[in-house]
């Protein structure tokens, strides 16, 4: 593909695939157009990368589809003063995109391969106002916290309560519940110290996180 085959394709993405999705907000899409994509997946797959497809990261990790990035990124209705979770930094897209909408974002990627992939993609771009950092987050991460918004990028089948412990009042945390092939993407808000509202945004199916915790098992 040429320059302007992808620059093509990422306005094909946000018009055939984002829009359609409802994600209207000018902001978010502002940031999808400026953004390329195709410079942040593995290279054998830089022609798929508008494609409406879990691009494979290796070690079992995918991507989330453009559209549910988009729907994720509107749903956040990130602020420029945020400060920003994500567990799972994958191929570093989604937190080019949430640095560019936020303050910071604090990155936790379990694979070391990942994170350094991920590190070099957006340092070739400019974006500093990021912290790569290896760990296991799947029952949460509370070392900068709280957080105004908090991304969980691989799926729970159980909720733990660090995730919303960790959010600031107002904050907002995006995580997908559940187990294939039945999962949940929602949105939930911290509306005081101790309560929280929750929005079911839509159904998907999406690889868990390491080492998630599974739901008990009961025997008699």
């Amino acid at each position: 593909m040429t320059a302007m085959n992808f620059d093509l394709a990422r306005f094909n993405m946000i018009e055939q695939q984002i829009h359609t999705w409802e994600v209207l907000d000018r902001r978010v899409l502002d940031v999808l157009a400026n953004t390329p994509r195709e410079n942040f997946v593995p290279p054998q797959y830089r022609t798929l990368a508008f494609a409406d497809f879990n691009i494979p990261l290796g070690h079992g990790q995918t991507m989330m589809t453009p559209k549910v990035e988009g729907r994720v990124l509107q749903a956040l209705d990130i602020k420029p003063t945020d400060r920003i979770l994500e567990v799972g930094t994958g191929s570093g897209y989604l937190t080019a995109c949430l640095a560019k909408l936020g303050q910071h974002v604090y990155s936790v990627e379990f694979f070391p391969e990942l994170k350094q992939a991920a590190e070099e993609a957006l340092s070739a771009h400019g974006i500093r106002n990021v912290t790569l950092q290896v760990g296991d987050a799947a029952t949460g991460w509370d070392r900068q916290a709280p957080y105004d918004v908090i991304v969980v990028t691989g799926s729970l089948p159980v909720l733990p309560a660090g995730f919303r412990e960790s959010l600031a009042v107002g904050g907002r945390l995006f995580v997908i519940v559940g187990e294939s092939p039945v999962m949940e993407a929602l949105l939930i808000t911290r509306i005081s110290e101790n309560d929280w509202a929750q929005e079911s945004l839509f159904e998907i199916d999406l690889p868990p996180l390491v080492n998630a915790p599974r739901p008990q098992q009961f025997s008699l």
